[in-house]
């Protein structure tokens, strides 16, 4: 019925499932009684993904894509990704998968036609590390040796010298001021001609406001104003012009070590050359362990809030500052402490004030939010979980090329990924009962107790069904971003993980937790990117576009569109290039 009310012809005949599958013989997943408890799928028979991390070239000039079924005439737009492309220079090489140098893909679409480029990001990092032909600048898994035409007291000094961040923004699309940026975890952004991929102009967060890197998923008000946060260390600036404006009142001024400040990014341009300018930081808060903050990679916001999830991976910075002496790379210096609780610090985006309420939850880690939203006097906050803290290095170049029974040991060693959601009161005052739930939520299994003055804990309730072991977990969330941010949602979309990278598309039904699958053996789709229909209705009125990629079949590789309501295929775009599985994207519209 959705596809006649669009116009559409039915989707072509491929083999695959859009329903939930039966695992395949050779990977059953094996449950024993410790499964439930650490969230383990074990498999066997993993496929080779290797060549989905492998150097690519770029793709320059514009390729047109064979389409198959029909890709709707409505959508006028590009689907930009970014993701690493090029993992050795000469005869060195990077470590770990974010190492790997940014490339930038472009799935033009228009009168469902489309075409493919790519573009290496004309970065310092890349640039100095073609003319060496060599690693020159440091990763976050890799060090840059010193460079072997300097003698060896020069070699032994720049050991001393301080570890410069990278420039290479290989994570992400994000808008500021309108205006298109790819970005890393560093202080360096670079500001991108949608276009063309053209890498227009390099942005130091540092020159703006006291911080030393931002995450690479911010959120966005309706207004476009811009939330994002960053660490700083210690109290001065990074130059005299910038320092750290007046902090909430118990920071105290001489305050030392590392801050996490939430950020906020006007959305006017005061001219045509605006970048960053006029950014403040709305809000710093001082880390459990101030010599050892918390790692992350996200944050949450609903309408009124912005949500700081501080977990138990932590960076030790004496590591970091000593790294370069020691030969180690950034990546040496995050652990795990599963003896730290995580922690929800809650900031009133109007205020700039944190609340006095310390939220508390078991040891988790928490990659990417799905949602934030208040209603009847609480804050929901959903996200992807995993019950460890080993993930990140799990992700070594040498664990995702791997094959046999050595890659199936990397899968069988890691948590799945599993979307929850907690429940935090935003109303505790003096007369709030003790060891009781708080939570009056009807069909809600989320429970918060008060501990203690102004300490509430709190315990998860799943956002999904049993059948989502089956599929992995899931991962890179997503959901209706315009209509439903910070605002109660029903649906919201991810990646099933049978493996390293994503094996399947998955939709889930908040409503009743059902599940849709979309999955071809031996494809590996990326994150889904919502698009919605003109005039939409429903809330998952619209499309999923997602690349698709094949280890084994050459020029097999194509952009995917699924009807977002029935999950059911409307047309590929096959592009004979060979691509490398990224990270992340977003859709940019022409109309």
């Amino acid at each position: 019925m959705v596809r006649q009310m669009l116009g559409l012809s039915s989707p072509p005949q491929v083999s695959m499932s859009r329903v939930r599958r039966a695992p395949a013989e050779n990977d059953t997943p094996v449950v024993n009684n410790e499964t439930k408890k650490n969230t383990l799928l074990v498999l066997n028979g993993l496929e080779s993904i290797a060549p989905l991390i492998q150097t690519t070239k770029e793709t320059l000039e514009p390729v047109t894509a064979e389409v198959q079924g029909t890709i709707p005439a409505w959508i006028h737009g590009s689907l930009l990704r970014n993701g690493p492309g090029k993992f050795e220079f000469g005869n060195t090489s990077f470590n770990h998968w974010f190492d790997g140098m940014a490339m930038l893909h472009r799935f033009r679409i228009e009168n469902g036609q489309v075409t493919y480029t790519s573009r290496f990001l004309n970065s310092d990092a890349y640039k100095k590390n073609s003319e060496k032909d060599r690693i020159m600048m440091s990763e976050f898994g890799t060090v840059a040796m010193p460079d072997p035409c300097k003698n060896i007291f020069e070699r032994f000094l720049s050991r001393f010298e301080p570890l410069k961040p990278t420039d290479n923004a290989s994570v992400s699309f994000v808008k500021y001021k309108g205006d298109y940026f790819v970005t890393t975890e560093t202080n360096f952004i670079h500001k991108i001609d949608p276009e063309t991929l053209e890498t227009l102009e390099k942005v130091d967060w540092s020159k703006f406001i006291a911080v030393n890197g931002a995450t690479a998923h911010p959120h966005y008000d309706p207004d476009g104003t811009t939330y994002n946060m960053g660490n700083s260390y210690g109290r001065k600036g990074p130059s005299e012009e910038v320092s750290l404006p007046p902090l909430r009142a118990n920071v105290h001024p001489s305050a030392s070590g590392a801050l996490y400040n939430i950020i906020c990014v006007p959305p006017e341009k005061s001219d045509h050359k605006d970048t960053l300018q006029g950014a403040k930081v709305l809000c710093s808060i001082v880390p459990a362990d101030k010599s050892h903050p918390s790692y992350y990679h996200s944050f949450a916001m609903s309408e009124n809030y912005v949500v700081f999830v501080e977990q138990p991976i932590k960076l030790d910075l004496l590591k970091i500052v000593t790294g370069k002496i020691r030969g180690k790379a950034i990546s040496d210096s995050i652990y795990w402490d599963p003896k730290q609780d995580t922690a929800f610090h809650v900031v009133d985006k109007r205020t700039g004030q944190l609340s006095a309420v310390q939220y508390h939850a078991n040891p988790m880690t928490a990659l990417h939010q799905i949602n934030a939203f208040e209603e009847d006097g609480f804050l929901m906050l959903d996200m992807c979980c995993y019950d460890d803290g080993e993930t990140i290095k799990n992700y070594n170049l040498q664990n995702l090329r791997k094959s046999g029974e050595a890659l199936d040991a990397v899968y069988n060693s890691m948590h799945q990924i599993f979307p929850r959601r907690f429940v935090l009161p935003l109303s505790v005052t003096s007369e709030t009962p003790m060891g009781q739930n708080l939570n009056t939520r009807p069909q809600s299994t989320a429970t918060c107790v008060l501990t203690g003055k102004d300490q509430v804990y709190c315990r998860h309730e799943d956002l999904h069904g049993d059948d989502l072991l089956e599929y992995g977990g899931l991962e890179f969330p997503q959901i209706n971003y315009q209509r439903c941010n910070t605002r109660p949602y029903r649906y919201y979309y991810g990646c099933g993980f049978r493996h390293l990278v994503g094996d399947s598309l998955l939709k889930m039904d908040l409503q009743d937790k059902s599940l849709k699958v979309w999955h071809q053996d031996g494809f590996y789709p990326s994150e889904p990117v919502f698009v919605p229909s003109p005039d939409a209705v429903e809330e998952d009125e619209g499309v999923i576009l997602a690349v698709v990629l094949s280890p084994t079949q050459e020029n097999a590789n194509f952009l995917l569109v699924l009807d977002a309501t029935t999950f059911e295929e409307l047309g590929r775009a096959s592009v004979p290039v060979h691509m490398p599985y990224g990270f992340h994207g977003t859709f940019n519209s022409s109309v």
